[in-house]
């Protein structure tokens, strides 16, 4: 919490004309590519890492698939996450989240920038809705992140909760590759105490092809990602792969 308060008030003199830059990309798309907006997401991520003193270092970008759209699926630690993944991830890509939680000042134009979408929790016909659109986005070439712990605890302190099978759905449904993603260290930025420099590590572990999954039910695919998850974390404590 405190690091988010320090890096909002380094920022205040940015936020004049950084707001509106991105509020005006976000609302002309016909203007400005996917790529463009994109670019702007990762320069204001930039700005507050700068500021920050937040190191974010990212393994196995080599591993994400090429020749198609695919979902990636991350363990849940706090208000980073996400831009850990943004920040690391070379091509765009966009993100469902919590509708209730989107509509703050700058989390409203970092969502429409990356044209996330906005899932109401209470409202199943919307949720439906929502799955549809992203399997069809995911089928022509889109990339996504869904966060399948739906939530996090302060001070995750590196903790993964179970996975909620629903956020599967998807998966099956546009019959995508999965690429499970490992954060650790990613709560001490913004759901922490921690005030000093912060290092945080993204893994993008090896795509699960659909001819993999295809026969599971969304509680075993939720359980066979987490388990990967988990061993990737577990494996960066032993000091069994590269943390440096």
């Amino acid at each position: 919490m405190l690091k988010l308060l320090y890096v909002i008030i380094a920022n205040l003199h940015r936020a004049p004309y950084m707001i509106p830059s991105m509020r005006y990309r976000a609302d002309h798309p016909e203007k400005y590519s996917e790529e463009q907006r994109y670019s702007l997401a990762h320069h204001v991520i930039y700005l507050m890492n700068k500021t920050g003193k937040i190191t974010t270092k990212a393994y196995g970008v080599e591993n994400l698939p090429k020749d198609s759209g695919y979902i990636m699926y991350p363990n849940h630690q706090g208000k980073y996450d996400l831009l850990g993944i943004v920040y690391t991830h070379p091509l765009p890509c966009s993100f469902v989240m919590d509708k209730k939680k989107s509509n703050t000042i700058l989390v409203r134009e970092f969502v429409d920038l990356v044209q996330g979408k906005r899932l109401e929790k209470d409202n199943p016909r919307q949720g439906i809705h929502i799955i549809n659109d992203v399997a069809k986005e995911v089928q022509a070439g889109k990339r996504y992140v869904l966060f399948p712990e739906g939530g996090y605890e302060f001070n995750n302190r590196n903790k993964v909760c179970d996975f909620k099978a629903g956020s599967f759905k998807i998966a099956l449904k546009s019959k995508a590759p999965i690429v499970p993603i490992a954060l650790i260290d990613s709560y001490k930025v913004f759901n922490s105490f921690h005030f000093g420099p912060i290092t945080t590590y993204v893994y993008y572990l090896n795509p699960i092809p659909y001819e993999e999954y295809k026969d599971l039910n969304t509680k075993e695919l939720a359980a066979l990602v987490k388990g990967r998850i988990q061993d990737r974390i577990d494996a960066f404590f032993d000091g069994q792969i590269e943390n440096a």
